[in-house]
């Protein structure tokens, strides 16, 4: 039984030992232990059946000619930027994380950053439109949180300008476009399988294409650029994928559609249980798509009668552990502050900035651990005159 007391105010934690933000769920070592033993024995621990036969299956599962396994989302990234010959700028979202605009960095191109919807936290497409000038070659967009972009919009929009699109799709795996998954839309979709994700390989990513002369890039991208004959194509890098890390993303594809299931559930429970707590909003997801939940993220406003920061420190002190996704986005971060036009209006994603709050989500949390954080949420909300008084004390 918890205290009726917040613990930030010195009642009992909410959870007796700290709620990791992440608990990824991870196949049995005796499930993996024939496969590992194999590529021991035969020696073959990279490029060998394990990631053929992975990659096919990504394929099937997104409905796509090609899945390229690589070494991870950023490297996928990189490779597809230099596969598509991009030259001058790139419309994409500041709201992202950092590896959305490295990525264009490394491979010598300059971001022009667009503002997001803030309900759905995805690219704007009117923003988008108006940051495209005479250099621009591409528009990157982002399945934020794992729920699907404005797809068929950012499509019309690349056709009407004749610009390339591509799909950073880091919390891709699990999330669906109308009622399929993404992948087959744009020029590319570059997915994430760390263990933060639904799908984990360990480390990796998926490069996912309908186009033969894009797919067949990318594989000479991720071998330096070398096509086999050691003359080097174009800068590649070695962004191989290990045969383990093929295995084990295998055996996560097999509970892929549970883990997005699971993570839905949770989400909508949590809604309920928030239904009549004022100042919270959820990102909003399309009836017709679904999101994969990679974050659970909230929006705190002002009516909520604290700050995101004063929530986060509230719960931390409940043993909830927060992500103050993306807080600084990536237009004032030391890097990539220098690409900022003052032009640019991002009003929407420096709010979101400020006000956004990701909670704990896994592929597989009870309700009654759901239910425990909504309830912390509430007993903080009911004290939160309280709580800023002792903020102001003790800041």
């Amino acid at each position: 039984m918890t205290s009726s007391s917040p613990a930030i105010l010195g009642g009992t934690p909410t959870f007796p030992q700290k709620l990791f933000i992440v608990r990824p769920v991870l196949p049995q070592l005796s499930d993996l232990q024939p496969d590992v033993a194999r590529i021991l024995e035969t020696g073959m621990v990279t490029k060998g059946d394990y990631l053929a036969r992975f990659e096919s299956a990504i394929a099937g599962h997104l409905g796509v000619k090609h899945a390229i396994a690589v070494s991870s989302c950023t490297s996928g990234l990189m490779i597809v930027h230099k596969a598509m010959n991009l030259t001058g700028s790139v419309v994409v979202p500041s709201f992202t994380f950092m590896a959305t605009i490295s990525s264009l960095v490394w491979a010598g191109l300059n971001p022009i950053y667009a503002d997001v919807d803030p309900r759905t936290t995805n690219l704007d497409v009117a923003s988008a439109e108006a940051a495209i000038d005479a250099d621009t070659t591409a528009i990157v967009a982002v399945h934020n949180f794992g729920a699907p972009a404005n797809i068929a919009a950012l499509e019309a929009l690349a056709k009407k300008r004749g610009l390339k699109l591509i799909f950073d799709a880091a919390h891709g795996f699990g999330a669906k476009y109308g009622g399929v998954p993404v992948g087959g839309q744009g020029d590319a979709h570059v997915y994430s399988l760390s263990p933060t994700k639904l799908l984990i390989a360990g480390e990796g990513g998926i490069v996912a294409t309908n186009d033969d002369s894009l797919a067949a890039r990318v594989r000479i991208g991720r071998e330096y650029g070398n096509s086999g004959a050691y003359d080097t194509a174009f800068p590649g890098l070695n962004a191989r994928m290990p045969e383990f890390s093929a295995i084990l993303g295998t055996a996560s594809l097999a509970n892929l559609e549970n883990a997005a299931a699971c993570r839905n559930s949770a989400v909508s429970r949590l809604k309920e249980r928030l239904a009549n707590v004022r100042g919270i909003e959820f990102q909003y997801v399309p009836s017709t798509d679904r999101s994969s939940y990679k974050d659970l993220s909230l929006v705190i406003g002002p009516e909520f009668g604290m700050t995101r920061d004063e929530l986060a420190r509230a719960l931390d002190a409940e043993n909830i552990d927060t992500r103050k996704y993306y807080d600084p986005p990536a237009h004032r971060q030391t890097a990539y502050r220098q690409f900022v036009r003052s032009s640019s209006s991002l009003a929407n994603t420096d709010m979101l900035a400020a006000r956004s709050l990701s909670l704990p989500i896994w592929s597989h949390m009870p309700d009654d651990v759901i239910d425990a954080i909504g309830g912390a949420i509430e007993k903080v909300q009911h004290s939160a005159s309280a709580i800023q008084q002792r903020t102001t004390r003790n800041p």
